[in-house]
């Protein structure tokens, strides 16, 4: 496709930083998205205000808050424990329809701009069961974008079949590695960096970290 042009889903995480490194090498124009959608901690929209602002990058906030009224989770409310599902149930931090929001609005920000291509950094390898990280649902929506607004967008997934030692080897090889794991925010209790330790997105995220450093020792001895 001739238009270089890009949109990226962003929450200031390790995931979309990532993947925002990642477009801003391969696009000329890059902007960024982050959705408000009363989540568990607001720093979430402070920290990728601060990175997309550090980067250049236009950024947009749009308020998703009726999400939040339709999916209470433990990302959106304080009683609800953070924790993985049991017996083959899903965590307790799914929130139901939020890719499927998240990119559709996003898609729709990216005609408003001249877009034709929207990021997002959904994983099929690390997603803890999450059935909107599919790739097939993405491939589905992608389709069903492209219909309802008579247009060519093409959603792209970088982290899809990474686990999260490759997302680590994915940022070095960008030489944002110490950009990622110093500045974004990963953890379910609003700690930066390498985060609490000990919520299920920090202990995902630390393995990954741990088994991306192990093999680089190994191959640098």
């Amino acid at each position: 496709m001739e238009n270089n042009k890009a949109v990226v889903v962003f929450s200031g995480g390790q995931d979309s930083t990532t993947c925002l490194f990642w477009a801003l090498e391969k696009y000329d124009q890059v902007e960024a998205v982050t959705f408000d959608y009363s989540q568990r901690h607001n720093e979430e929209i402070e920290v990728a205000k601060e990175i997309a602002n550090d980067l250049n990058v236009k950024h947009h906030i749009l308020d998703m808050s009726l999400l939040s009224q339709l999916a209470p989770n433990a990302l959106t409310r304080d009683d609800i424990e953070v924790k993985d599902g049991e017996d083959g149930d899903l965590p307790s931090t799914f929130v139901p329809g939020r890719n499927l929001l998240f990119l559709s609005f996003a898609s729709i920000l990216a005609k408003q701009v001249g877009a034709k291509h929207v990021i997002t950094g959904v994983c099929e390898t690390d997603f803890s069961g999450y059935p909107d990280c599919r790739d097939i649902f993405i491939k589905s929506l992608n389709v069903t974008l492209n219909l309802s607004m008579d247009d060519q967008f093409v959603v792209h997934t970088p982290l899809m079949w990474l686990d999260k030692a490759q997302t680590w080897e994915m940022a070095d090889n960008l030489n944002a590695f110490d950009y990622v794991r110093q500045l974004t925010l990963t953890c379910y209790n609003g700690v930066r960096g390498d985060g609490c330790g000990e919520c299920p997105a920090c202990k995902l995220r630390r393995n990954g970290l741990e088994t991306y450093l192990q093999q680089k020792s190994e191959v640098n001895s």
